[in-house]
């Protein structure tokens, strides 16, 4: 009797395992470069009960004083150098130009004259900012 060959047709899957195996590589990186990206001048913020910010928000700028009263701005690669007000003022003005949404935050030292903060709000707010706000941590406890 004659046999008849049966012809297979070809499997049409992709293997997904090595791309879930590179998704979580790179989950796992990013999740630990994340806290690392958040850069800046530390400084001992003071606690209050407050609400975070919008997260559909620009990337904020965000101006740092030190309890000597230097001020530093997360801008630039220079970030770790004090820069007089005046500057300060200046590149504020420029990023709000062309960004007008982008929003200004102040992380002042608790430690930090009440003059100081008051005095860099109101340049601040003269160099363009509608609002500037005041970072704080929450209570702990």
């Amino acid at each position: 009797m004659f046999r008849r060959k049966i012809k297979k047709k070809p499997m049409a899957e992709i293997n997904v395992v090595p791309y879930i195996d590179v998704m979580l590589v790179l989950l796992v990186v990013f999740m630990v470069t994340a806290p690392l990206l958040m850069q800046g001048v530390k400084v001992d913020l003071p606690q209050a009960p407050s609400a975070p910010l919008d997260e559909k928000q620009d990337e904020p700028l965000i101006v740092s004083v030190k309890p000597d009263g230097s001020y530093y701005l997360n801008l630039g690669k220079d970030q770790k150098v004090a820069k007089p007000l005046a500057q300060i003022k200046e590149t504020v003005s420029k990023v709000l130009r062309q960004k007008p949404n982008t929003p200004v935050l102040v992380w002042g030292d608790h430690q930090v004259n009440y003059g100081i903060v008051v005095k860099l709000m109101t340049e601040l707010q003269n160099a363009g900012a509608p609002s500037v706000g005041l970072v704080t941590e929450p209570p702990r406890g």
